[in-house]
C-alpha cells in the first residue's frame, strides 16, 4: 500500500546503511515507518510504498519497500522543511520570514529568482544564492535517485553512487552507464548494457569492453574462484559481448596498466584477478609466512615431559602420529593439521588446550560457522566462537558484492589460535583472521582438505597445503572406535578411489552397520525410499528421530528429487496439516508450526533472546543456521522460531523470505551446517 505524509521525527538512522526508524504523519494518522531511507530528514514530505507489520517489542509499524521524496504540499510543511537544518543559514525564524514573505511562490523563488531572498532582513545577496544552491542541490539529488531506479538500483545503493559521483552523477552515468558495475554490486549487467546501447554506446566501445571483463571476473568469483585463466576469460567475454578477441586482449592490457585488474603468470599460464582477490591472497600468504618466521616465543620447553603428564592425567594413549602433530604445533608458529573423519583431530585439539593452558597461555578456539563452533565447544568443553563474532567483523558485505579487505578488525588477545573446519573458510574471512593476529601468536589450522571447498571464493586449505610453505601433518590412521563405523571407513575409501566396504568384509572386521548404499535409478522409487527412510525405517533401525538426527541432502533445488519438492513431500509426511497447528503461506510455501527451517541470508540486525542456560540477548542470525517454527501469531503477523543454539527470534511475515524449509537441503547449504 502507499502512504503520503511528512517525517516529523527521526527516532534512529544508521549512518552506514541509512536504515531509519521515523515518525510519519499522514492526513489520517501518525505512524512509525522503518526501512532504508537515505538522505531523509525531519520535515521531508514522502510517498512511501510498503506494508504494515507488527513488531513484537515496538508494535505496529509501516515497513517501507520504496519511497519518493516530493515537494511539501502546504506552507506549514514547507516551513518545517526549510527549518530542519538541511540548508545552511536557515533556521526556524528565517524559515518563517521566508514563508511569510513569499508564500506560495517560495519554491519558485528558490529555483528561479534566488536573489529576491535578500529582501529579508539578515540575508545578503551572496547568502541568498548559497541558500538557493543548497535547496536546489537537495532536489537534484532526488532526480539522481529516480534516475538510478531505471537501472534497478534502489535508494540504498543510490546513496553510495551519489557519494562517489556527486551531483554530476546523471551526466557521468549517461556518458558511461558501465560505471554502475563498479559502484553498485549486484546490478544486472545485461540491463545496463541494453540501456547503454540505447544511449548510443557502440558495441566495441572501450568502456563497454572493460566493464564486461570486470563483470566476468565478478561472475567467476560467484562460482568460488579468485581468478580466471586469461584464455578462459577471453572466451567468456566474447560470448557475453559478441566482440572480436583482439579488442578484448587490448582492453585486458589497458586494465592491467591502470591497476584495475592484476595479471600474474603461474605455471606457464596467465591468471587474471580483480585487485581485492589478489590482495586478499597476497595478504594471507605474506602474513602466514611472517608469523611462521618470527620467534617461537610460545614454545613449551619441557614438551615431552608435559605431554606425558597430560596423557597420564587424562588417561589418553596418543598415537605416534598424534604426538607428532602436537610436536609440530610446539615447534612452529603456524601449522596445519589435516585428515579425514575419525583420524583424531579433535583429540589433538583437546590435548593442545590442556598443554598450553597449563603453561598459562591463552587458547582461543574458533570456526567459520555457528554449527562448527558449537561442535567444537561440545567436544572440548571450552567456548568456541564463530570467526565473525571473534573478530567483531559485523556487517562487512552486501549480497552479491566483492567484499572490501580494508575493514578494521579487533586484534586477538591470544597466545594460541586454533581454527577448526578451515576448509569452509574463504579468502576474505581468512584475510581478516590473519590481520587480527599478533606476531608471536601460534596459529593452528585444522580441517579436512578433501571436503568441499568454501562457499565463498578460494580453496584456502587445499592451496596452503599444496604450497608446501606451511608445516603440515596429514593424519591417515583411522582410530579403532572410528574404524568401527562404515561411514568413516567408506569416506576414506572413496578418497582413495576404492569401492565401498562390502557387507561381508564389514561383518568380518566388526564394522558397525551405519552406512547403506541403496542403488536405484528410477526417480519415483528413489523418492519412495527417501520418504520411507525418513518416516519410520531409520527410527526402527536405530531410534533415529527425523527432527533430531536425520538430514536429507540433494545436489539440486529443482526437479522431482530437488530440495523444493522433497521439502513439500517430507513436510506432508512428517508435519502434516492438523486443526491445532498454526500455518502461514508465504512465497508459494506453507510454514507450519513444528517445521524445520534454515536461515538463508545474513541478518545482522534481527533481535534474539536466549533463556538457556541463562538469559542473553543480542542481534544477528546468519546464513545456514537451523531452527524450528514454534508459533505463528496471526494477530501480530509474526512467526516465532527457536534456533538450534536456543536463540528465540520473532520474524515479521514480511521477513519470511529469509528462511526456507530444511527437511531437505542442497549440498551447497550443507557446507554451512
Amino acid at each position: 500500500m502507499q502512504l503520503a505524509g511528512e517525517v516529523t521525527e527521526i527516532i534512529y538512522q544508521n549512518e552506514i546503511n541509512s536504515y531509519t526508524i521515523a515518525v510519519f504523519e499522514t492526513e489520517e494518522e501518525e505512524t512509525t515507518i522503518v526501512g532504508y531511507l537515505p538522505f531523509i530528514v525531519v520535515g521531508d514530505t514522502l510517498n512511501v510504498v510498503g506494508k504494515f507489520v507488527t513488531h513484537q517489542e515496538y508494535g505496529r509499524q509501516f515497513k517501507v519497500d520504496t519511497f519518493e521524496k516530493v515537494m511539501p504540499k502546504n506552507l506549514a510543511s514547507l516551513e518545517r522543511y526549510l527549518a530542519n537544518g538541511t540548508i545552511k543559514g536557515i533556521g526556524a525564524s528565517t524559515a518563517k520570514k521566508i514563508i511569510d514573505t513569499f508564500g506560495e511562490e517560495t519554491i519558485y523563488i528558490f529555483k528561479y529568482e534566488p536573489e529576491k531572498l535578500a529582501q529579508i532582513k539578515g540575508i545578503s545577496k551572496t547568502k541568498a544564492i548559497e541558500m538557493a544552491q543548497a535547496f536546489n542541490e537537495n532536489w537534484e539529488l532526488w532526480q539522481i535517485v529516480g534516475f538510478l531506479e531505471k537501472f534497478g538500483i534502489g535508494a540504498n545503493n543510490a546513496k553510495k553512487v551519489y557519494k562517489l559521483l556527486g551531483l554530476n552523477a546523471i551526466a557521468e552515468i549517461e556518458e558511461n552507464p558501465y560505471l554502475l558495475i563498479d559502484l553498485a554490486r549486484g546490478v544486472d549487467f545485461k540491463q545496463i548494457d541494453k540501456m547503454a546501447m540505447e544511449l548510443g554506446i557502440s558495441q566495441d566501445n572501450t568502456k563497454r569492453i572493460k566493464s564486461g571483463i570486470k563483470y566476468s571476473l565478478i561472475q567467476v568469483s560467484l562460482n568460488g574462484h579468485t581468478c580466471a585463466i586469461k584464455e578462459n576469460l577471453i572466451q567468456f567475454v566474447q560470448d557475453l559481448l559478441k566482440v572480436e578477441r583482439e579488442v578484448i586482449e587490448d582492453n585486458i592490457i589497458n586494465l592491467k596498466v591502470t591497476g584495475e585488474i592484476i595479471v600474474e603468470e603461474q605455471e606457464e599460464e596467465e591468471w587474471v584477478y580483480l585487485p581485492p582477490f589478489y590482495r586478499a591472497e597476497y595478504n594471507i600468504a605474506e602474513k602466514l609466512i611472517g608469523l611462521m618466521k618470527c620467534e617461537n616465543s610460545k614454545k613449551i620447553k619441557k614438551f615431552n615431559a608435559e605431554l606425558k603428564k597430560i596423557e597420564k592425567d587424562t588417561d589418553l594413549e596418543l598415537s605416534d602420529k598424534q604426538k607428532e602433530a602436537i610436536q609440530l604445533v610446539n615447534d612452529n608458529n603456524v601449522c596445519i593439521i589435516t585428515g579425514g573423519p575419525g583420524t583424531g583431530k579433535t583429540t589433538i585439539i583437546k590435548v593442545m588446550i590442556d598443554l598450553y593452558e597449563k603453561e598459562g597461555k591463552k587458547v582461543v578456539l574458533c570456526a567459520p560457522t555457528g554449527r562448527a563452533a558449537k561442535r567444537m565447544s561440545e567436544a572440548t568443553k571450552r567456548e568456541a566462537k564463530t570467526l565473525h563474532r571473534l573478530l567483531e567483523i559485523g556487517k562487512i558485505e552486501e549480497e552479491g558484492s566483492i567484499q572490501s579487505i580494508d575493514y578494521d578488525v579487533a586484534p586477538l588477545d591470544a597466545d594460541v589460535v586454533i581454527v577448526d573446519e578451515v576448509s569452509m573458510v574463504d579468502i576474505f574471512l581468512m584475510n581478516y583472521l590473519v590481520k587480527a593476529i599478533y606476531k608471536g601468536t601460534k596459529v593452528v589450522l585444522v580441517g579436512d582438505a578433501d571436503q568441499l571447498p568454501s562457499v565463498g571464493p578460494g580453496s584456502l586449505l587445499e592451496d596452503i597445503i599444496q604450497s608446501k610453505k606451511i608445516a603440515t601433518i596429514h593424519l591417515d590412521k583411522i582410530f579403532r572406535q572410528a574404524a568401527q563405523s562404515k561411514i568413516v571407513v567408506n569416506a576414506h575409501r572413496i578418497n582413495e578411489g576404492e569401492s565401498f566396504v562390502s557387507n561381508q568384509e564389514a561383518k568380518e572386521k566388526g564394522i558397525k552397520d551405519d552406512f547403506f548404499y541403496i542403488k536405484e535409478t528410477d526417480q519415483d522409487n528413489i523418492l519412495k525410499q527417501v520418504v520411507s527412510l525418513c518416516c519410520g525405517r531409520l527410527k526402527k533401525f536405530g531410534d533415529y528421530d527425523f527432527f533430531k538426527n536425520i538430514q536429507v541432502i540433494s545436489p539440486t533445488k529443482k526437479g522431482q528429487l530437488g530440495t523444493k519438492e522433497l521439502n513439500r513431500i517430507l513436510q506432508q509426511q512428517l508435519n502434516p496439516q492438523e486443526n491445532n497447528k498454526q500455518e502461514k503461506q508465504s512465497m508459494g510455501v506453507i510454514f507450519r508450526q513444528g517445521d524445520r527451517i534454515m536461515q538463508i541470508k545474513n541478518n545482522y540486525d534481527i533481535y534474539w533472546e536466549r533463556h538457556n542456560p541463562q538469559y542473553e540477548s543480542g542481534s544477528g542470525v546468519f546464513n545456514g543456521e537451523y531452527g524450528s517454527v514454534e508459533k505463528i501469531d496471526e494477530e501480530n503477523k509474526q512467526v516465532k522460531i527457536r534456533f538450534d543454539d536456543e536463540k528465540v527470534v520473532w520474524y515479521a511475515y514480511s521477513d519470511l523470505e529469509q528462511i526456507e524449509h530444511s527437511y531437505a537441503i542442497t549440498i551447497h547449504k550443507a557446507q554451512r551446517k
